[in-house]
């Protein structure tokens, strides 16, 4: 029976259920979820991220990392940590350029975290060489907190999914997946009855908010994390950089936009990252959190010019290439704009580099 038909029958004898706990049976069902059975990244599956764009990406990556090792005093001892490193691109790239310090290597402990066995296994095929092993636990909470931490979550919070609420004329209604005439997922409303937390700003009749206890729990999770060992994480998302109203929710298959309910578990499904939420929940945790930049003047700060340059100098014959790779990265109409970065660190006087005032 396909995942499909499993939910059907499940809402049938239990009723709708919420978009989030729907978004995590299709990505992460054992028997059928995207991720858990055949996540597909890169040019040829369904999905592209920025270390796949260029190496340009990953070795910034690295170079932050090192720079930031620096500010916290080069300790000999540091815990590196990437959350849903993908195939492992990006930590081969950013381990290659951190070879311009040896004494950085020496002192990491690399963490991975990865909830998809397949994506675990791609990870260390593409690690097997690298200068430093890495070692997987299973949440945020497994990091011992015995030295600083430097940790990396590139496209995370966007597989953290959200409930969604729809203000109609006559009061607040969530938005669920139930099962039509004929056997089909269908979207509808719920009228909310009970206790809801109403957003502090301006919704319109017709427009859908979306609240997501998951990134709000990731957010708390780092937070805790980052302050009692110290150090500083970097997110990097697409998503909002302020409250505000949206259905963000997506699939896509083959690089292209198709229905979220048609192929469950066939699709990565995803939502924005509610980077307010996740930052006000650090805090409350104790870490100190800078302002969200784009993803292109971040990068722009970390040098990628720079490195454009260099690259094509080295290379005249693939410039045209690397020009293309740029753009992507840092122009507006692409990813620049609309992917967002931030960093939550402890203590209070770290400078965390490309977030400098």
């Amino acid at each position: 029976m396909s995942l499909k038909d499993r939910l059907a029958r499940e809402i049938a004898l239990t009723g709708p259920m919420t978009v989030a706990d729907y978004v995590v049976r299709c990505l992460h069902d054992p028997q059928d979820g995207y991720y858990a059975t055949r996540p597909a990244i890169g040019a040829g599956g369904d999905f592209i991220t920025a270390p796949m764009v260029s190496q340009m990406f990953g070795e910034l990556i690295g170079l932050w990392a090192i720079e930031l090792w620096r500010r916290l005093g080069a300790p000999e001892r540091l815990r590196l940590v990437e959350v849903g490193p993908g195939d492992g691109t990006l930590m081969a790239d950013a381990l290659r350029a951190a070879r311009l310090d040896p004494d950085f290597l020496h002192a990491v402990d690399l963490v991975l975290i990865e909830p998809s066995p397949p994506l675990r296994a791609a990870q260390a095929r593409m690690l097997a060489d690298s200068d430093v092993h890495p070692r997987w636990v299973s949440a945020l909470a497994r990091i011992e907190t015995d030295a600083p931490v430097i940790l990396i979550a590139n496209e995370v919070l966007d597989c953290l999914p959200a409930r969604q609420f729809v203000r109609t004329e006559d009061g607040w209604a969530e938005r669920r997946i139930g099962v039509d005439d004929h056997g089909g997922l269908t979207f509808g409303l719920v009228k909310i009855t009970g206790g809801f937390r109403r957003p502090d700003f301006s919704v319109e009749p017709g427009q859908t908010i979306e609240i997501s206890d998951q990134q709000a729990a990731f957010g708390r999770d780092l937070g805790t994390l980052i302050k009692a060992a110290g150090g500083a994480a970097l997110l990097i998302d697409y998503g909002r950089a302020k409250p505000e109203a949206g259905d963000t929710l997506q699939a896509l298959k083959r690089h292209r936009k198709v229905d979220p309910l048609e192929t469950p578990g066939e699709a990565d499904l995803t939502q924005w990252a509610d980077f307010p939420t996740v930052l006000e929940a650090a805090v409350h945790a104790g870490a100190d959190v800078t302002g969200c930049r784009s993803q292109g003047e971040f990068l722009r700060r970390l040098g990628i010019e720079h490195r454009a340059a260099a690259l094509k100098a080295g290379r005249p014959e693939a410039a045209a290439t690397i020009d293309r790779q740029l753009g992507r990265l840092i122009d507006d109409a692409q990813m620049g704009s609309l992917f967002k970065a931030c960093s939550l660190f402890s203590p209070r006087s770290l400078a965390v580099p490309g977030f400098e005032d």
